[in-house]
């Protein structure tokens, strides 16, 4: 893929948590994976702590990208405030980022292909470790973050790039197209207390209005756990969209992105054995 300028790249929204290893190691990951320029939002809902914020710090004081950092008075709550953030980027492709996610190389510009090659796709969530339906390498399992992570990053960017559907987007990344969102409106932050179901809402609402919800199986995103709903949340997903549960478990059950994580799996390996081919040709 040909270099993209960072001014055209989507803004990287990056809501902070209160896990101060998970944030520097995020922090870490995202300046060494992310184009030097690149526009970043550290947003703190009134989460961190004095030492996030001397790391929110002297990581500002020190990384390639573009970053800026807000922090609020007082806590909005987890889906008003990244509901607040994306009204403040309307109009912009974003990519929300998990606050304890850990991008792999070329992950962002590898999103940013996947939203120009498609006007109908408005959400795109890279692969992970612990991504659900986007889980790799096993369907809806928790594995370990991939070990090598330039490797992982290379069999991720050989693969073919046909975006398959999701049922929704993920929680780890997704990139979320400006203009979708200004059609479907914002987060329902009176119904759902947790950004996970709030985006899945969303995502239900764009594919009504027409739009795509896709994987980008070009890009890997990894992550320690998986992300989860807050009390309550399923079943106000369950009383709003009747045939979530039922649509989700026939995903599952048929695994259509069986063959493209099989492929995967073989990029990987394929350059696993390319080096020892050298040592013994």
């Amino acid at each position: 893929m040909s270099p993209v300028p960072a001014d055209a790249l989507p803004v990287v929204l990056l809501p902070v948590g209160v896990d101060e290893a998970a944030l520097d190691a995020c922090l870490a990951a995202l300046d060494a994976a992310t184009p030097a320029g690149t526009q970043v939002w550290l947003a703190d809902d009134a989460q961190s702590g004095p030492r996030g914020r001397a790391l929110i710090e002297r990581w500002l004081g020190r990384t390639r990208l573009k970053a800026d950092y807000t922090r609020r008075p007082a806590p909005l709550g987890e889906v008003a405030h990244l509901d607040e953030m994306l009204a403040a980027c309307a109009g912009l492709d974003v990519v929300v980022l998990a606050p304890d996610a850990q991008p792999l190389p070329g992950w962002l510009v590898q999103l940013a292909g996947c939203l120009a090659s498609d006007a109908s796709i408005a959400t795109a969530t890279p692969w992970c470790n612990a991504g659900e339906t986007a889980a790799w390498p096993r369907l809806g399992e928790v594995d370990q973050p991939p070990a090598d992570r330039q490797r992982t990053a290379q069999a991720c960017a050989a693969m073919p790039a046909t975006y398959p559907e999701l049922p929704a987007a993920v929680s780890h990344a997704v990139a979320l197209r400006g203009r979708a969102r200004a059609r479907a409106g914002g987060l329902d932050q009176h119904s759902y207390r947790s950004g996970y179901a709030a985006l899945i809402d969303l995502s239900l609402r764009l594919s009504g209005l027409g739009w795509r919800n896709v994987l980008c199986q070009t890009a890997f995103v990894a992550r320690a756990g998986e992300g989860g709903p807050a009390d309550g949340d399923l079943d106000a997903l369950a009383a709003r969209w009747p045939d979530w549960n039922a649509r989700l478990a026939r995903f599952l059950m048929e695994d259509p992105l069986q063959q493209a994580r099989v492929r995967l799996q073989a990029c990987h390996a394929r350059l696993v054995m390319e080096p020892q081919r050298e040592l013994f040709g």
